[in-house]
């Protein structure tokens, strides 16, 4: 049974729908003013600020004509009054209305007198530039001139602070239609966005510094967000199965790793060891017998079959508690040979790598439980759609190919996104949602054999008698913690798939 205290300390992101009701909620809860409530989040970024850069004497603010520029007029007030020189240059001024209107006659009475952008040629040189152009309401591609200041931020050499959410940047995806703000520091308030943790949206936003401007966790509570995922947090909340003093290996559970078609013998290799590394009790490797001396060298504990043995192959298969499908399986005939044994067992099945490939060229559903792995090409062809328009939407992607194969889909990248039926009753099977997105990672897992292993580890979850869901969340977030932990020794050019299994060992002790 999962911990509702877990459950608890779970951080929620939000859709920026879901974040203008957390704004009414505030307002209701701390019984203060829209304008008081700006106040506070100019000052929480203002604060931010000069943490970061103590150095700073000049500063420009680039503010549009919502409630984000509203912020930025109070940015600029808090700066001058510290004796900071500011130059405020505004777009849409004749829009503002409301709080933000509030917020600009405000900060012209601490004689700051903003100008409008267009009229400015060669702009003022600045120690800090801060973003306060567009917040969470955008949907689509920047329009004039908001594209054009876009760039002129991108490429002024400074140092960026943006305001809530990077201008250009999808709260709800992460993606970027055509340009965004690159921010160095990005502070959000109230309630944390989808849209910083994943895609674009994650590169684009620096550092992203949380200010919850004295709401209290209870009015976050009031909605249902989408987990981020930590996994000190995810192993409270769903803790793995004990290790009983009784254990014994065949109750562990028998992961059967299938592929290593030539010159691939490495990818199955990384699998099963990681499978062996979670605790999974047996892993067989059902591979080219090529590949058997290699394996058995570099891992002695693992047993290995030759896959063009079929009378080998029937026992191995006999025995598997599940499958992991695919590292290194190959797209012609011999590995989709395999994928279809495979599939016909009717057993558990992780499937990553060219095991997604086969699917799409035999036009095969799994019909038993399942985890798919798929990185963005995957995930398009899968899906039939573009690589960008799997990024574009990178939550909405993860959803459909949950229901695509009926399982859990990990959609692997920058946020890695866990999607699947959020419930296990079958009538919920035709669902899917956002399980989490990953807190943990780093560019330095771009190389090969990081998604073998990070298969493997789903694998020796699942078998050992975690559910599908945990399998696939604690796998997500233990690859990406030991990445973490990895890259911190040998650096992101240099980290190898296998540098994680020293620290995988250390976070499941």
């Amino acid at each position: 049974m999962h911990s509702r205290r877990g459950a608890n300390r779970m951080i929620q992101l939000y859709s920026a729908e879901q974040c203008r009701t957390l704004d009414r909620l505030a307002l209701d809860s701390l019984e203060i003013s829209g304008f008081e409530l700006m106040q506070r989040a100019g000052r929480a970024a203002f604060n931010e600020l000069i943490h970061r850069w103590p150095q700073a004497r000049t500063l420009t603010v680039y503010c549009g004509k919502g409630n984000n520029a509203g912020d930025g007029y109070i940015i600029a007030g808090l700066a001058r009054a510290l004796g900071l020189e500011v130059d405020v240059l505004e777009t849409g001024a004749g829009a503002l209305k409301g709080d933000a209107l509030l917020a600009r006659n405000w900060v012209l009475e601490r004689d700051v007198h903003p100008r409008d952008v267009s009229l400015i040629g060669e702009l003022p040189p600045a120690d800090v530039v801060v973003d306060a152009l567009l917040g969470t309401g955008l949907t689509g591609a920047l329009r004039p001139p908001f594209a054009a200041l876009v760039a002129r931020i991108n490429t002024s050499g400074r140092p960026v602070l943006a305001v809530d959410i990077p201008s250009g940047v999808n709260a709800d995806t992460g993606a970027v239609v055509d340009a965004a703000v690159r921010a160095d520091v990005t502070v959000t308030f109230i309630g944390r966005k989808i849209g910083l943790t994943t895609g674009a949206g994650l590169e684009h936003a620096g550092e992203v510094v949380f200010a919850d401007l004295g709401v209290d966790a209870a009015s976050r509570r009031q909605l249902q967000g989408v987990n981020w995922l930590t996994l000190s947090a995810l192993l409270e909340w769903r803790p793995l199965p004990v290790r009983t003093a009784a254990a014994y290996k065949q109750a562990l559970g028998h992961v059967v790793v299938v592929g290593g078609d030539r010159s691939m013998g490495g990818a199955p290799l990384m699998a099963a060891e990681a499978a062996l590394r979670s605790g999974a009790g047996m892993v067989t490797v059902v591979t080219r017998g090529a590949h058997r001396n290699a394996i058995l060298s570099r891992r002695p504990e693992l047993m290995v079959v030759d896959a063009d043995s079929e009378t080998e192959r029937a026992e191995a298969f006999s025995r598997a508690s599940l499958f992991v499908l695919g590292p290194g399986l190959g797209r012609d005939d011999w590995g989709h040979r395999l994928l279809q044994a495979v599939l016909d067992t009717g057993k558990r099945v992780v499937i990553d790598a060219d095991g997604l490939n086969g699917l799409v060229e035999l036009g095969a559903t799994p019909a038993a439980p399942c985890v798919i792995t798929p990185h963005v090409g995957e995930a398009a062809r899968l899906l039939g759609e573009s690589s960008a328009g799997i990024q574009a939407d990178r939550p909405g992607a993860a959803c459909r190919l949950a229901r695509r194969v009926g399982g859990i889909a990990v959609l692997k990248g920058a946020g890695t996104v866990v999607a699947g039926c959020p419930d296990a009753s079958p009538e919920q099977a035709g669902s899917a949602a956002v399980l989490g997105i990953c807190a943990h990672g780093n560019p330095g897992m771009a190389t090969a054999g990081m998604g073998d292993v990070l298969a493997g580890i789903i694998g020796g979850l699942w078998a050992q008698g975690a559910d599908e869901q945990t399998a696939a969340l604690t796998g997500v977030c233990l690859h990406s913690r030991a990445a973490d932990l990895a890259v911190k020794q040998v650096g992101e050019r240099s980290l190898l798939a296998t540098d994680l299994l020293p620290h995988l060992m250390t976070l499941l002790r």
